[in-house]
């Protein structure tokens, strides 16, 4: 085999290494990307889960406060210390406006 032909047989060798790399690597950059948007999904449901469960709560304590005439700092009592007064005032910022009332004659 000549010196030509040896040179030629290692840049073909060389050669399909790096386009070898180069599948790899992009391959890997697929997944990565595909791992990433599901993280990123993940993410932004779990916002809309608080998003929903939130305004609910705010839609209650609302309720509680307008239409059961509690204070704010009653209503966090009656659900068991689990709130704050300023989460309460937090979640009823974040409710629905609230619903309107008749005018009493």
């Amino acid at each position: 085999m000549g010196q030509q032909s040896i040179r030629q047989a290692a840049r073909r060798a060389a050669l399909g290494e790096q386009a070898q790399r180069r599948r790899e690597r992009a391959e890997r950059d697929r997944r990565i990307e595909a791992l990433a948007v599901e993280v990123l999904t993940a993410l932004e449901e779990r916002k809309a889960a608080i998003a929903d469960c939130e305004g609910r709560a705010g839609l209650a304590l609302q309720k509680l406060t307008a239409d059961e005439g509690l204070s704010r700092a009653e209503a966090a009592e009656w659900c068991g210390g689990e709130l704050t007064k300023r989460m309460v005032a937090t979640l009823l910022r974040g409710a629905a406006p609230p619903r309107e009332r008749p005018e009493k004659l």
